[in-house]
């Protein structure tokens, strides 16, 4: 769909070159000139005249009356008002044909898909929880951003591979089969392996404290891995499964999926050859026995590439990863969604890609966040994230206790999809570089009686009101309509509506604005202001369902655009449309 900036530019542009045929401003160049009046009343859009005034050697306001006396003239402009105030041009749309035009648009199966990325691939790293540890909290804003992004790039056209890039590898592994050898229980790992294993870990270090030896023992174990032990690997593989079993049971609960799995163990063959590269580009250098690339002019730290003790290091992983994602995917882009505390490790890692000659250097980008505030740990240590889940979910379902309707399967249906929605609106709709408090009353706003608030209930309770107009329009009508023509919108003559086809219009931009900023909270702040805008038109006395067929189909029309968009932008975000609530 050609937004309204598009199809109003094209009339003007043609009335420039008609002015000036010298002129070579282009429609897109025009369109970016419109912005609205200082009053609604003076038309939709102004076209400011101050740019033509060198070449036409005229006053902007002589040269705005000649524009508008122009387009005037001309009946297939599709404006309904042209004046000239100043040296600005004030145009008005003809209304009924923005209304038909965006409502179909939106009422199109195809509604928020866009041909941008058509034949480019992105890849994006996200999520990466550690091997044989709980999934924390920490990684709920990775898992929730990525899964956004991705979804976001794919309903842009781009094909997208999601990449975990687990933390499996490490001398971590070594402790934790030295503890399990000691005090690992075959029962307790088989009825909840992510627990018994922290707890594990836990001990470990709690006794490396008075037994120093330890420390020894775990570093012995991770040797016997690197070297390829028998026992050592089959203790990693059994780590690996069980956690990554646990993993996908949180990822089913939050609706995130990979095309890959690729931990940092994956990369373990590719690093003699990643070290032999860097050596072979003339960059590094020997300091204090370890091998560095030094990076003094761009104000950060050596990148160490191997330590003085002959051992790689994340840097090491990361840039054979990078080097083989590219092999692999032949990037457009690539995406690390990772904390802003891993800031300077990506500068060094992409710097050194750069420095050892990669043209796609500067197609790896980090996609920082900020961290979750305020949450008081289980045992004083780590945040589990599916105790948040579940603490979300008896919330919920607290809340909802006395609602009758419900069986207790649906009951549990939609308390999982509202507590889910709600954490990761939440987190979504904070601003991904920014610090936030973890607050249940302000993530839950908007589901109990009387509460209102920019939440994910919020949102979904709003698609749950226009399901049930569309549910009522159907016994009563029939089928829903698939389309709107310009002869029946005069139902939608009103200011609220207007302001809703104007919300609907804007959809395929703030798609792309989220997209170019890496922001899903755009697309949050564009579907808070959609369902304002639909509950002050529900709310302002216009009756949805008439007995008055032709007006009532009109507006159902704008009811379906409306919680097509809607569900459209929160699916892209992860939060899930429940039927009822």
């Amino acid at each position: 769909m050609s937004d309204s900036k598009q199809l109003a530019a094209a009339p003007i542009r043609a009335a420039i070159a008609e002015l000036d045929p010298s002129q070579t401003l282009s429609v897109d160049e025009v369109a970016a000139l419109l912005a609205a009046p200082p009053k609604p009343e003076l038309g939709d859009f102004a076209f400011p005249c101050f740019l033509l005034a060198r070449a036409l050697k005229q006053a902007p306001p002589a040269i705005a009356a000649k524009l508008a006396e122009q387009l005037a003239a001309d009946p297939n402009t599709g404006f309904a008002a042209v004046s000239a105030l100043g040296p600005y041009i004030n145009l008005k749309l003809d209304p009924a044909a923005r209304t038909a035009r965006v409502v179909s648009a939106a009422l199109d199966p195809a509604w928020g898909a866009l041909p941008d990325g058509s034949g480019k691939t992105i890849g994006i790293d996200y999520s990466s929880p550690n091997i044989a540890k709980p999934f924390g909290i920490g990684h709920l804003r990775s898992t929730a951003i990525g899964q956004a992004l991705a979804n976001l790039h794919r309903t842009l056209g781009y094909r997208v591979v999601a990449i975990n890039h687990l933390g499996d590898w490490g001398t971590q592994f070594g402790k934790l089969m030295a503890a399990f050898e000691r005090w690992g229980n075959e029962e307790a790992l088989l009825d909840d392996p992510i627990q018994h294993l922290y707890d594990l870990y836990v001990r470990f270090h709690e006794e490396a404290k008075a037994n120093p030896a330890l420390d020894d023992e775990g570093r012995g174990w991770f040797r016997r891995l690197e070297q390829g032990d028998p026992a050592a690997h089959a203790y990693w593989e059994r780590f690996r499964a069980l956690s990554l079993r646990e993993f996908h049971r949180i990822y089913e609960r939050l609706g995130v999926s990979f095309d890959h799995e690729w931990g940092e163990a994956y990369y373990n063959n590719m690093l003699a050859a990643l070290v032999d590269d860097v050596k072979a580009s003339g960059i590094t250098e020997e300091s204090e026995g370890a091998l560095v690339v030094k990076l003094d002019d761009l104000g950060l730290p050596p990148c160490l590439i191997i330590k003085s003790d002959g051992a790689t290091l994340y840097s090491t992983r990361d840039l054979a990863a990078a080097r083989y994602r590219y092999e692999q995917l032949g990037f457009e882009k690539f995406l690390y969604v990772v904390g802003h505390a891993q800031a300077v490790h990506f500068k060094q890692v992409f710097a050194v890609l750069d420095r050892m000659g990669y043209p796609w250097a500067d197609r790896c980008i980090h996609v920082p966040f900020g961290m979750i505030l305020g949450i008081s740990t289980r045992k004083g240590t780590l945040v589990f994230l599916e105790d948040i889940l579940n603490r979300g979910k008896e919330l919920v379902r607290e809340i909802m206790a006395d609602r009758e309707g419900f069986t207790d399967a649906e009951r549990e249906q939609v308390s999982e999809q509202v507590s889910i929605g709600a954490i990761v609106f939440y987190d979504l709709s904070r601003g991904r570089i920014k610090d936030y408090p973890f607050e249940w009353d302000a993530i839950l706003r908007g589901l109990r009686p009387g509460e209102h608030g920019p939440t994910g209930p919020y949102l979904q309770y709003t698609h749950v009101r226009l399901r049930a107009l569309e549910e009522k329009f159907a016994e009563k009508f029939g089928a829903l309509p698939e389309a709107l023509s310009g002869e029946a919108t005069e139902a939608l003559h009103t200011a609220d509506c207007a302001h809703l086809v104007a919300l609907l219009e804007r959809y395929p931009a703030t798609l792309r604005q989220a997209a170019s900023e890496l922001e899903p909270a755009v697309i949050s702040r564009f579907l808070l202001e959609l369902a304002e805008g639909f509950n002050t038109f529900y709310s302002s006395g216009t009756r949805v369902l008439s007995d008055d067929e032709a007006a009532t189909r009109a507006r159902i029309a704008l009811v379906v655009a409306v919680r097509r968009t809607l569900a459209h932008g929160l699916t892209l975000l992860g939060v899930p449309c429940p039927a009822r609530m």
